[in-house]
């Protein structure tokens, strides 16, 4: 029930899915104009999880974990977190999915290309620092 609800809100918004899973409740969605890339969408009911890959850590810089934290402030709905393992950074945002709609879905869809196009340089800047 809620795996086709959110489908259809998918299909609706013209995001491009590029895999799905049925039985695990998982979805990965592009939208190259959004900036999004694999954002893997998680059905957990009683949440829907989105998380969207940013980058990898490859030590633990405090002026960079510090910029993140600082930057979650700024952020309404969702945050910067790290993987279990603290390698990865990634954008992660959960929605209540028994009363989910389609105008909440496309918000929480619009925030991360918000925040995508306002932080890109940071996020490359960090990115590039990790990679020395």
């Amino acid at each position: 029930m809620y795996f086709e609800r959110v489908e259809n809100y998918l299909s609706e918004l013209g995001y491009t899915i590029s895999y799905q899973d049925r039985k695990e409740g998982i979805f990965c969605i592009d939208s190259e104009e959004d900036g999004i890339k694999n954002l893997i969408i998680g059905v957990a009911p009683p949440i829907l999880i989105l998380e969207q890959f940013i980058f990898s850590l490859q030590s633990d810089d405090k002026e960079i974990l510090k910029s993140l934290l600082i930057k979650n402030r700024d952020i309404i709905h969702g945050a910067f977190v790290l993987d279990e393992k603290g390698e990865k950074v990634i954008f992660r945002y959960t929605l209540q999915i028994e009363h989910l709609d389609i105008n909440e879905l496309e918000g929480a869809l619009n925030s991360l290309g918000l925040l995508l196009s306002e932080y890109y340089e940071q996020i490359l800047e960090f990115s590039k620092k990790q990679r020395l």
